[in-house]
């Protein structure tokens, strides 16, 4: 199912001039035409994964049909940022019209646009054809074939994936199901992260000032010796010796 990615190293090798954006296979997308979703991977783990629709018409990089292709791809552009979710574009340009999920009888691309190039000669006319990964107000329709060639999304997870993407990011699109992949861990908010410098910092404060960070055998033979002698000298102050002058006089009664 998944074909080794030297013929795709290899094409471009060859041919850099072909593409003016530097091909990035530490983030790759993985979509399944059969499961109807989105994988998104960092390093070889999952990110995310988003439910989509691809072609109702089937599947191939036929002119005119309107299919969905197969195989390795690679982000080429994106279109959109800043735009407000539900922003229509028509040629690939932001009209000023904003529609809301499921708005009827319309059917335009909307919010974000991905747009694909194919790396194989069975997509090579991908990017003619300006197939995308594109929002849609159809948005009852995702998780099932309905599109017209391109990847559809809800608009708030193009927006999202919009933003994790970058340039250059390999696609493979697959007529299998999704592959099993490792999480990656969590991204640690700003706060948190300033939340722990804060601790780490108060208790390298609160440590020992010696060298090796805890207290050495010699030092805390010294403290010890120390507090021995405070609690000697405090026990002389509360209970004096009188000479034996004092004590005669202390004991006479006439006195």
């Amino acid at each position: 199912m998944f074909r080794p990615l030297a013929l795709i190293f290899s094409l471009i090798s060859i041919a850099p001039t072909l593409f003016a954006t530097q091909l990035d296979v530490a983030h790759r997308l993985i979509i399944s035409v059969r499961d109807q979703k989105l994988m998104l991977l960092e390093n070889g783990a999952k990110v995310a994964t988003y439910p989509v629709s691809t072609s109702k018409f089937g599947l191939g990089d036929f002119l005119g049909r309107m299919t969905t292709p197969l195989g390795y791809l690679m982000v080429a552009q994106k279109i959109g940022d800043n735009a407000p979710t539900g922003a229509v574009f028509h040629n690939r340009r932001f009209t000023g019209e904003i529609l809301a999920p499921n708005a009827p009888g319309r059917d335009p691309v909307i919010t974000r646009i991905i747009w694909l190039r194919g790396l194989e000669a069975q997509n090579a006319r991908a990017f003619y054809r300006c197939i995308y990964i594109h929002g849609t107000p159809e948005e009852k329709t995702i998780g099932r074939p309905a599109s017209y060639g391109c990847i559809r999304m809800k608009s708030g997870d193009i927006a999202a994936l919009y933003n994790q993407v970058p340039l250059g990011a390999l696609v493979q699109i697959i007529s299998d199901r999704l592959p099993k992949a490792p999480k990656a861990p969590p991204v640690q908010s700003s706060n948190t992260l300033m939340v722990q410098a804060e601790k780490a910092k108060e208790e390298q404060q609160l440590a020992p000032t010696s060298a090796s960070g805890s207290l050495t055998t010699e030092q805390m033979r010294m403290a010890g010796a120390l507090a021995a002698e405070r609690k000697k000298g405090q026990t002389r102050k509360t209970t004096p010796v009188l000479n034996k002058d004092a004590a005669i006089v202390q004991n006479n009664p006439r006195t």
